[in-house]
């Protein structure tokens, strides 16, 4: 029986690259999986005046996972705190499924290290991942709002902390780095004092350091290979983990995992809509395939699948394949086809 993949195209160069990524999935999975398109973000705003109808929650909710291509653009920004937003829709998917855990891995590939800001002998051999908490914080927290002053509460439970910590110590190979501002917040504060009872009581073996945020945005430049697992909270880890993603020289490259309880996980590059390329025809389809390649991996269990979209990446990279973001000039079509050789 197909599994069921609920595909949100959403905005800018989004529709550009889900159609690619499904191109690919047929391809290392052929008729194993079946997808459902609904509009989100920007281009459900338009369609029905918010940017996550309940319908497609409920959809969401009836998967096997779900892959998200983008959200967002210039048509859709306001400072109105009554008018709809596409971020708004990311907000109210992670929510109403569960989702309180973001896996953002970065390891630069040797063949795209000239393309890195950082020197080759810096980024060589990083290999990390930023679990970043996703559901609490100030996100999520009490907004207020007068004429001449706004506020937003961070909250944070015990418990939310020990279930994103506990999803750390799992994905860890040796060391967790956890980041926090534990000198000025009082949420940062207890954070810490939870992440180190739950070392003590269930992973003793992981090696635990704690950084404060300013520290570890320093060190992700200067020494990125120190690094094997990040936890942080959630406006820290939005930050983080779009710094560590100009390690890989573009943030077109990068995947990212939502995962939460039982129900399906949330896969999508960590780039936005660039709505600036659309329709362009050079946007860089990659991360997407990575993610789709999560989502085989984290969704639906077919690691040797996951596995071959990833090497086709390599290769396809290796062999001389660069977008326009990674200095080059292959257009998304062509960087598909390469891709595609592959499998």
């Amino acid at each position: 029986m197909a599994r069921h993949i609920v595909l949100l195209p959403g905005d800018g160069i989004g529709p550009e690259i889900t159609a690619p990524a499904v191109e690919v999935l047929n391809a290392v999975a052929p008729g194993e999986l079946e997808y459902e398109p609904h509009a989100f973000g920007g281009a459900s705003i338009d369609e029905h005046g918010v940017a996550l109808t309940d319908h497609v929650l409920e959809r969401c909710r009836a998967a096997d996972a779900v892959l998200l291509a983008a959200v967002g653009g210039p048509k859709w920004d306001t400072t109105d705190p009554s008018a709809p937003r596409p971020e708004q829709g990311l907000l109210g998917l992670r929510k109403g499924l569960g989702l309180f855990a973001n896996l953002r891995p970065v390891k630069p590939l040797p063949a795209l290290y000239d393309a890195s800001p950082l020197r080759r002998e810096i980024i060589d051999r990083t290999d990390l991942l930023v679990v970043r908490e996703l559901t609490g914080g100030i996100y999520f927290g009490e907004k207020t709002r007068t004429k001449d002053s706004a506020s937003d509460a961070c909250v944070y439970t015990r418990a939310e902390i020990e279930r994103i910590a506990r999803v750390a110590f799992g994905a860890a190979r040796s060391r967790v780095t956890s980041v926090d501002k534990a000198n000025v917040l009082e949420t940062s504060r207890l954070w810490r004092e939870v992440v180190r009872e739950l070392h003590a009581r269930e992973f003793p073996n992981i090696e635990l350091e704690h950084l404060l945020v300013d520290n570890a945005a320093m060190r992700l430049i200067a020494a990125p290979r120190h690094f094997d697992v990040i936890v942080t909270e959630n406006m820290f880890g939005d930050i983080l983990s779009d710094e560590a993603a100009m390690l890989t020289g573009s943030i077109g490259m990068l995947p990212s995992a939502s995962l939460g309880g039982d129900g399906p996980g949330l896969f999508e590059p960590v780039h936005g809509s660039a709505p600036d390329i659309a329709g362009t025809a050079a946007a860089n389809p990659l991360a997407m395939f990575l993610s789709a390649a999560m989502m085989l991996r984290h969704g639906l269990g077919m690691e040797v699948q996951a596995a071959a979209v990833e090497s086709a990446v390599d290769r396809a990279l290796a062999e001389g394949l660069r977008t326009a973001d990674l200095g080059g000039s292959a257009s998304t079509e062509q960087a598909t086809r390469a891709v595609l050789n592959h499998l």
